[in-house]
């Protein structure tokens, strides 16, 4: 049963595994596994889902429902 959560996990990312791997391979790795691929994809969208909510609280104290760039930057810094 586990085999197919994480099955279903892996095709429901929004994030193309193959950019993903781009973006290790220009960070310095020379290869990346399909299982590295998969979690580096999951560990990426757990963290672009956490600074938006944090720039989603940013711009809901400054009284907007838009999200801005400063919104992100800042909700960025809490987390790097």
């Amino acid at each position: 049963m586990c085999i197919s959560i994480i099955v279903l996990e892996s095709i429901m990312a929004d994030l193309p595994i193959a950019a993903v791997t781009r973006i290790a391979k220009k960070a310095g790795a020379e290869r990346v596994g399909a299982d590295a691929a998969e979690i580096l994809v999951q560990k990426a969208e757990e963290f672009l889902g956490d600074v938006v909510q944090e720039a989603v609280k940013l711009a809901n104290h400054a009284g907007r429902k838009t999200i801005k760039e400063e919104d992100v930057e800042m909700a960025a810094e809490r987390f790097i």
